[in-house]
């Protein structure tokens, strides 16, 4: 369903009218337009605290794109030394900046006590003003479960705080701003996730902390336009809405597609196999045979998984003393039950390979919970903590993530009452409902073969919702 707000809020008329009432003016995002990357063509500016580790690595990978770099003047031989030295331009933060940035990148590894967190203070300070709309900016620094001593730890985690409260002050720019907590020997790591940050494709994406921990070794993505070429993905829920979209987007990465609904979906599941040149399998995966069935067809027809994206659910809302027994056992036996067989099955099969990507789709409703969604917030919840128990435990590069969607763009919000649908669209730092290609984006950054060390992660694709944390 069209925002028709956001559209008549971004007409001369209407973006006096909302002044002069004091409504909000959400920003119209920039979405990645087709395949290929959607990097900063703009001025990006690197900074970093003393003893940073990784900046060498990100502005290497800015010094190979279309952005203009720039760094201060502080990391001038760190930038040197990455090689990007001759396309960065420094730029001094204590004199008047004149010029506008695309993104903001700011590596914090190096601070080592709470006092040093002033290095923050003293980037971003003199720049924030000066981050164009849809910009982005990003902090990376040490994950505090790593770090020995209680200063360092505090002060690593003290990012978090200063990362969400950033996030909240740009939003009306439609910009955003995010978090990576790497571990210590983890910078060789950070590629595709420093590029989905400050791509068009993180759009929605805002105020998260992403965990990436040391891998067991570095992939490289040779054609970053398809990054998933040769790859075998399975989506269930595929035949409309999120589903969908994430089919189309993995598609559109380069890989081939199992689209998954139940049965009575089966026409519209084709429509969409069809469309990307992938394969229908329709299949209620509540049946006690579903974990065989699908197991036996990916086995038959590919001999394995690069991918599975559990994006199926269903809701049956109803407070709790008037809920029947089966709206409690249907969400829970869709939303995480299912999960959990189809990947025993598939892991005892060895039908998932390696550098294999596992994606469960959760819900803000899970970590915030939800008026009359106590069947609903206990299965997305529970999928949460699947995730984090399991990846551990996954050995041959594989990796399990899950994102949890805030309000995004459907059939289900559209048929909403109008008052609710309005609130669930403007309760956010960015003002607006999300699409559900938003959803897929994050989906298929996880899902690239250089996200080997992004394991264990739930994020929240709400533009920085209100509600919950």
């Amino acid at each position: 369903m069209s925002d028709l707000y956001l559209k008549f809020v971004n007409t001369p008329f209407g973006k006096t009218a909302a002044q002069s009432l004091g409504l909000p003016s959400p920003v119209p995002l920039r979405r990645q337009d087709g395949p290929g990357e959607s990097l900063p063509t703009g001025d990006v500016l690197l900074g970093a605290a003393n003893g940073g580790k990784a900046v060498k690595e990100v502005g290497s990978l800015l010094a190979g794109t279309d952005a203009s770099l720039h760094h201060a003047d502080s990391v001038e031989t760190l930038v040197d030394s990455a090689g990007a030295g001759q396309q960065s331009r420094p730029v001094d933060l204590t004199a008047e900046i004149s010029q506008s940035f695309e993104a903001l990148v700011f590596d914090a590894t190096g601070i080592k006590d709470t006092r040093e967190l002033r290095a923050l203070y003293d980037f971003f300070h003199p720049t924030i003003r000066k981050l164009g709309r849809n910009g982005r900016v990003l902090v990376i620094g040490l994950d505090p479960g790593n770090c020995r001593k209680p200063a360092q730890a505090a002060s690593q985690r003290a990012l978090e705080g200063f990362v969400r409260s950033v996030a909240k002050e740009i939003g009306k720019k439609g910009a955003t701003a995010n978090l990576i907590w790497m571990a210590s020997t983890a910078a060789r790591q950070l590629d595709s996730t420093v590029r989905f940050f400050l791509s068009s494709r993180s759009a929605y994406v805002s105020g998260q902390c992403v965990r990436i921990g040391k891998s067991a070794g570095t992939v490289t993505v040779d054609n970053q336009a398809r990054p998933l070429d040769g790859k075998v993905a399975l989506v269930t829920g595929a035949s409309r809405g999120i589903g969908e979209s994430i089919a189309e987007v993995l598609a559109r990465d380069g890989a081939t597609v199992i689209a998954l609904d139940i049965p009575a979906a089966k026409e519209d599941l084709e429509k969409v196999a069809k469309r990307i040149g992938g394969e229908a399998l329709a299949c209620d995966i509540t049946d006690d045979k579903a974990p065989k069935t699908i197991a036996d067809f990916v086995e038959k027809g590919y001999d394995g998984l690069d991918m599975i994206i559990h994006n199926a659910g269903i809701t049956r809302d109803k407070t709790l003393g008037n809920m029947p027994e089966h709206f409690w056992d249907m969400a829970i036996a869709v939303n995480l039950t299912a999960e959990e067989l189809i990947n025993d099955a598939l892991l005892e099969r060895e039908l998932l390979r390696e550098n294999s990507r596992i994606v469960c789709v959760s819900s803000i409703s899970g970590i915030a919970g939800n008026f009359g969604q106590t069947n609903y917030a206990t299965s997305k919840c529970g999928v949460i903590g699947y995730v984090e128990a399991l990846a551990p435990q996954l050995k041959n590069g594989m990796t399990i993530n899950a994102v949890a969607p805030g309000f995004i763009e459907t059939q289900m919000t559209a048929a909403m009452p109008l008052t609710i649908r309005e609130a669930g669209r403007r309760m956010n730092s960015l003002s607006q409902g999300g699409l559900p290609v938003d959803v897929a984006e994050t989906i298929a950054w996880y899902c690239s073969p250089a996200s080997t060390g992004v394991n264990g992660n739930t994020v929240r694709v709400c533009g920085q919702s209100l509600i919950g944390r």
